[in-house]
C-alpha cells in the first residue's frame, strides 16, 4: 500500500492465502483499536487533563468514573482567611461628608411629644458609604490674557498649561478613567461610551475613546519599554508565555514576561519571536523555541505535567503516572514548606525525591518499550510513540528543569504567574474580538504593561494612567 493511498480495512486481495488474511486482519484490528483509543482520548480531554482552557469544558459535569479530586490535592487548611491574613473591612471615617440627625418625635413610654426636649446621652452613629448623585462634568475655563509692555509696546500673551491645546476638550482624569475601563475592564468602545454618558454625563464618541487610548499609549511608551528591560534582566526569575490574537484579520502572538512585580507584553507576527536579552532563570511550558535562548537556565511548569499525567491515569490506566503525580505534589509541599520557613530544601530530601523521579521514569520507559509498536498501515518512517512514552522521555531528558523548584527556593512549581497575566488577553478577546490594526495592538500591549505592573506594585492605576513615564519609572520596584 502506498503512502498516499488511503487505508481501507475492508479491502481484500483475491490472491491472499488464509495465513496472509489472518495477519492482515490482526494488523487491521490493532490499528482500529489504537485509532478508537486515540479518538476516545481526544473526546475526553478537558482542562484538568490537558492544556485546554476551562471555558472549553462546557456545562456538562464529568462522568462518575472520571470524577476525581483536584490536582492540587488537600492542603489541610480550612476554607476562608488563613492565620496571619490581613483582613479587609469597611472602617469608619472621622469626618463624614454629610450628617443627618434623627430625633424621636414621641415618648415610647407615655406617648408624649418630645419636641424641645433635651438630648440624653451620646447619639449612636452609623455611617453609610454610597456614591453621590451623578452630576455634569466639572468645567474649567482657561483664559490666556495678553499684556502690552509699557517700555517697548510688545504684546505678550500668557501660555496655557501643558495638555490644554484645544478650544474645548476632555481633561486627563476623564481620559484616564476611559482608558482604565477600556484596557483594564475591557469594555467595548460603544458600551464604554454609554457608561461615561450615564455615570458622568459625558458624551464621548468611540473615535474619541480611540484617540484617548492612543495618546495615553504614546505618553507611557517609555515606561513600557523600561518595564520590558527590567523584566528581562532585572529580576532573577521570570515567567514566559505566549498566546494568539487576531490583528487586522491575521494571526499574531502576544508574548509576556512576568515576575511578581512586573508584567511586560509584546506583540509579534511570529510565535517563535521569543524575547531577546533575557538572563537568569526562565519558567515556561516546554515550548521548543524557548530552549535555544542563550545564557539562561530553564524551569518547567509542573502544572502542565500534572495534567498530562492525569490524562494517562484516566485514559491509559498507567500506574507510574499516578505515582509520579503524587511524587511531584509531595515535592511541591516540601518546597512550599521550606519557602515559608525561608530555608532551602534539605539536600537529603531533594536526593530522595530525585531518585523516586528517576526510578518512575525508567519504569515508564521500560513499560512502553515492552509494548508492541503502534501500527499505522501506509505510514513510512519511524513508528509513532504513545503519549505516555513521549512524556516519560521528555521528563527524563529535562529532569533538571522539571525539578528546579526543589533546588532553588525562588523558582515556583508552576508558570501560573505568566498564565494569569495572559488570561486577561483572552478575556479581552472574548469581549471585543480582534484588533483593527497593528498600531492598536501595540498600544494595547503598552497600556496593559503599565496597568498590570501598577496593579502588582500597589500603585493607583488612575494616577499612573494620567501621569508621565518618568514619574512611573522613578518609583518602580523589581526585586
Amino acid at each position: 500500500m502506498s503512502r498516499s493511498e488511503p487505508f481501507d480495512p475492508l479491502r481484500v486481495s483475491g490472491s491472499e492465502s488464509s495465513g496472509e488474511k489472518i495477519a492482515r486482519l490482526e494488523l487491521e484490528n490493532a490499528w482500529l483499536r489504537d485509532r478508537i483509543g486515540a479518538l476516545e482520548r481526544r473526546l475526553g480531554l478537558n482542562s484538568r487533563n490537558s492544556g485546554k482552557p476551562p471555558s472549553s469544558d462546557g456545562l456538562q459535569k464529568p462522568s462518575s468514573e472520571r470524577r476525581t479530586q483536584s490536582l492540587r490535592g488537600k492542603t489541610g487548611r480550612k476554607p476562608g482567611g488563613q492565620p496571619g491574613h490581613e483582613g479587609q473591612t469597611l472602617c469608619r471615617v472621622s469626618s463624614a461628608d454629610r450628617v443627618e440627625e434623627h430625633v424621636p418625635e414621641v415618648c415610647r413610654g407615655c406617648g408624649a411629644s418630645l419636641s424641645g426636649s433635651a438630648f440624653a446621652g451620646v447619639p449612636v452613629a452609623r455611617q453609610v458609604f454610597d456614591l453621590p448623585e451623578p452630576r455634569p462634568l466639572e468645567v474649567t475655563e482657561h483664559r490666556g490674557h495678553a499684556c502690552r509692555c509699557a517700555r517697548c509696546g510688545v504684546v505678550t500673551r500668557a501660555g496655557f498649561p501643558e495638555g490644554v491645546s484645544a478650544p474645548v476638550q476632555y481633561g486627563p482624569r476623564l481620559a484616564g478613567v476611559a482608558v482604565w475601563l477600556r484596557h483594564a475592564q475591557f469594555l467595548p468602545e460603544r458600551r464604554l461610551s454609554e457608561v461615561l454618558s450615564v455615570v458622568f454625563g459625558a458624551r464621548v464618541s468611540p473615535a474619541v475613546l480611540g484617540s484617548m487610548s492612543r495618546r495615553a499609549a504614546d505618553r507611557l511608551r517609555g515606561a513600557g519599554e523600561h518595564i520590558e528591560v527590567l523584566a528581562a534582566v532585572g529580576a532573577r526569575v521570570k515567567h514566559l508565555d505566549e498566546t494568539g490574537l487576531r490583528v487586522g484579520g491575521r494571526t499574531h502572538w502576544l508574548h509576556v514576561k512576568s515576575t511578581p512585580q512586573l508584567a511586560a507584553y509584546r506583540v509579534s507576527e511570529r510565535r517563535g519571536a521569543v524575547p531577546e536579552g533575557v538572563s537568569g532563570i526562565t519558567v515556561h511550558d516546554h515550548w521548543q523555541c524557548y530552549w535555544p535562548m542563550p545564557g539562561v537556565e530553564h524551569a518547567l511548569c509542573n502544572a502542565h505535567h500534572l495534567r498530562e499525567l492525569q490524562a494517562l491515569v484516566e485514559f491509559d490506566k498507567e500506574d507510574w503516572a499516578r505515582r509520579l503525580q503524587r511524587l511531584l505534589l509531595r515535592g511541591r509541599r516540601v518546597a512550599r514548606s521550606a519557602r515559608e520557613r525561608d530555608i532551602a530544601v534539605p539536600a537529603r530530601l531533594r536526593a530522595r525525591i530525585a531518585r523516586g523521579y528517576d526510578r518512575l521514569l525508567v519504569e515508564a520507559m521500560q513499560f512502553h518499550e515492552s509494548l508492541p509498536p503502534l501500527r499505522s498501515p501506509g505510514r513510512c518512517g519511524k513508528p509513532k510513540r504513545r503519549k505516555g512514552h513521549n512524556l516519560a522521555l521528555r521528563l527524563h531528558d529535562r529532569r533538571d528543569a522539571a525539578l528546579r523548584f526543589l533546588a532553588d527556593p525562588q523558582v515556583p512549581f508552576t508558570n501560573n504567574e505568566a498564565e494569569r497575566d495572559l488570561r486577561m488577553m483572552k478575556l479581552r478577546q472574548k469581549i471585543s474580538g480582534s484588533f483593527r490594526s497593528r498600531r492598536d495592538a501595540d498600544d494595547f500591549a503598552v497600556l496593559r504593561t503599565v496597568i498590570a505592573t501598577a496593579q502588582k506594585q500597589g500603585r493607583d492605576v488612575l494616577d499612573t494612567l494620567t501621569g508621565s513615564s518618568e514619574s512611573f519609572i522613578g518609583e518602580l520596584r523589581y526585586a
